[in-house]
């Protein structure tokens, strides 16, 4: 897909109109899912230099380029009183602001919630923090690693020799980002009903305490904390992650049905008269020993012909693949969640495609992610400044024109 033919024409958040004054990882998520399917997503960015670089390069890095497909870059010094009235001039036409500094430094500069709708009530206001408007962390700087650990999440993942463990992502504040459009989204079709847009706070520690379920599910039931389930699965067994000849597999053989499979696929139905592995609350307590018994046949062939094997017979089964696997993996393309475009600086631009698809309405990733200041002439020509006011704002650094 490249720029041109892309449009948001049918998209759902066709016509919204976001101003984005994120950085980092949860708020530029949030804002990228908002663009994904339609909205026009204009970055403020600083005009003195880019949010990411590689080490020794002058090249928009991975961490920036994963976060900010489909945007457009206006920068504009924010701190300077100059910026902040462009601003003022160009929200009457925005629908959403999102941003995710510390609780109060947007208030400092008079673009904070309570300012901004009073001003203008249509707009919906959505701010991504480490642990929310109000209570007794509220100025405490928020990090991904911070919540995962103050979650739970940490002390339920991993395995009992290594401590807890994160995740191999940034769980919290991918989970921060995706919160936060959903409460963006609610607010909008709130608007509809009463006219009246509203602020939106999403946090990175609440967000990750909204996805503990049965996690949090097991203390609230036993009143004990329960510590990190390894590889498998701590209410099911045989379920987890396997050894294989050449790599690692999982299976999930969650009830007795797929266990009985299991064991005479596996050519063991003597398994199934075994005591230690009667039914599923004894095969947890034996976890151990027969894991042994699984991968010490599961040696015997490669990962592919397991998995061929297991899934013809009913049993889910998947390899666990690296990244090189995953891109060229033929599910993965043919649901199209490789998706590559042109750019000046990297030559092709990869990106993941869209997890969710829409029959009527569908999304797209309409553009690349963009350059500092890119469209800063473009936007600002849309909101009535002539060449001549854009090229004296440039001229004082308050605007960079790309």
């Amino acid at each position: 897909m490249t720029e041109a033919s892309a449009t948001s024409k049918g998209s759902p958040l066709a016509g919204i109109r976001v101003l984005d004054f994120t950085r980092y990882l949860a708020g530029p998520f949030c804002t990228l899912l908002l663009s994904d399917y339609g909205a026009d997503v204009v970055k403020v960015e600083s005009p003195k230099g880019r949010e990411f670089r590689h080490p020794g390069s002058t090249r928009d890095s991975y961490f920036f380029l994963s976060a900010n497909r489909g945007k457009r870059s206006l920068a504009v010094d924010i701190r300077e009183e100059t910026g902040r009235a462009l601003i003022e001039r160009m929200l009457p036409e925005y629908d959403v602001v999102v941003e995710n500094f510390r609780p109060g430094v947007m208030d400092k500069l008079g673009l904070g919630p309570d300012a901004l709708t009073a001003r203008h009530p249509r707009l919906v206001y959505c701010s991504i923090s480490g642990f929310g408007a109000d209570g007794p962390y509220r100025d405490r700087p928020g990090f991904d690693q911070i919540a995962q650990g103050m979650s739970g999440f940490m002390s339920i993942t991993g395995t009992e020799a290594e401590g807890p463990t994160r995740a191999g992502i940034a769980i919290g504040d991918l989970l921060g980002g995706m919160f936060a459009a959903q409460g963006v989204q609610l607010a909008l079709f709130a608007r509809e009903r009463s006219g009246r847009g509203q602020v939106v706070d999403a946090s990175l520690l609440e967000s990750m305490l909204g996805v503990l379920t049965w996690g949090a599910g097991m203390f609230f039931e036993s009143g004990e904390a329960p510590g990190p389930a390894g590889q498998h699965h701590p209410l099911a067994s045989p379920y987890g992650r396997f050894k294989a000849g050449g790599g690692y597999l999982n299976i999930a053989a969650g009830n007795d049905t797929m266990w009985e499979k299991l064991a005479r696929v596996l050519g063991k139905p003597e398994w199934l008269e075994d005591e230690r592995f009667r039914n599923a609350g004894v095969r947890i307590g034996n976890r151990d020993a027969l894991t042994a018994a699984i991968e010490e046949v599961l040696a015997t062939g490669d990962v592919d012909h397991w998995v061929e094997l297991l899934n013809r017979a009913g049993i889910p089964t998947g390899p666990v693949l690296n990244m090189a696997q995953v891109f060229s993996d033929p599910q993965v393309v043919a649901r199209e969640m490789l998706v590559e475009m042109p750019h000046p600086e990297v030559g092709t631009f990869k990106t993941t495609g869209l997890p969710v698809k829409l029959g009527d309405t569908p999304g797209r990733i309409q553009r690349r992610p963009p350059l500092l200041g890119e469209h800063s002439t473009e936007v600002l020509g849309e909101h009535g400044l002539s060449n001549a006011e854009i090229t004296g704002l440039c001229e004082s650094g308050v605007v960079r024109a790309g």
